[in-house]
């Protein structure tokens, strides 16, 4: 049977795969001219979102402090802490396009071309910013970054 930190490990970059394929498929799905059926499905796929984001902070934070490293490693990494920055960034630049999606799907109409921009920049920025957490993640594995 495999150890817990294979297992927390296997499942945290799973879930973190999967957040960013979602993520894409959010940036995919939202344009211009959606009728209500496509918001409907966009903001399934946004919920799905939240469930992953979930359940990264969850496995991240078992694995964090129950896994092989120990939380002594983590906790005076520098990387670390840019990592969960990082990620606090991004969630919180998924709030408005959650707002804007429930909105819309109350609404139970198209939304504005200009509504339409306004949330594919935060999803393009979020997009843009995911790249650091495999970045930082990497140099935090190897002993980069501790005080």
């Amino acid at each position: 049977m495999p150890d817990l930190d294979l297992v927390l490990a296997i499942l945290h970059h799973l879930f973190i795969f999967a957040l960013f394929g979602v993520l894409s498929a959010e940036v995919v799905s939202v344009r211009r001219r959606m009728d209500a059926a496509a918001v409907g499905r966009i903001q399934l796929i946004d919920n799905w979102y939240g469930v992953l984001a979930l359940l990264i902070l969850i496995v991240g934070f078992c694995r964090a402090i129950f896994a092989a490293k120990g939380w002594e490693y983590y906790a005076h990494n520098a990387f670390f802490w840019a990592k969960i920055a990082t990620f606090v960034v991004i969630a919180v630049l998924s709030i408005p396009p959650t707002v804007a999606f429930m909105r819309w799907r109350r609404e139970n109409t198209s939304p504005t071309d200009a509504a339409v921009a306004g949330v594919r920049l935060y999803l393009w920025i979020q997009v843009a910013l995911f790249p650091l957490l495999p970045a930082f993640a990497a140099a935090m594995a190897r002993g980069y970054g501790v005080f």
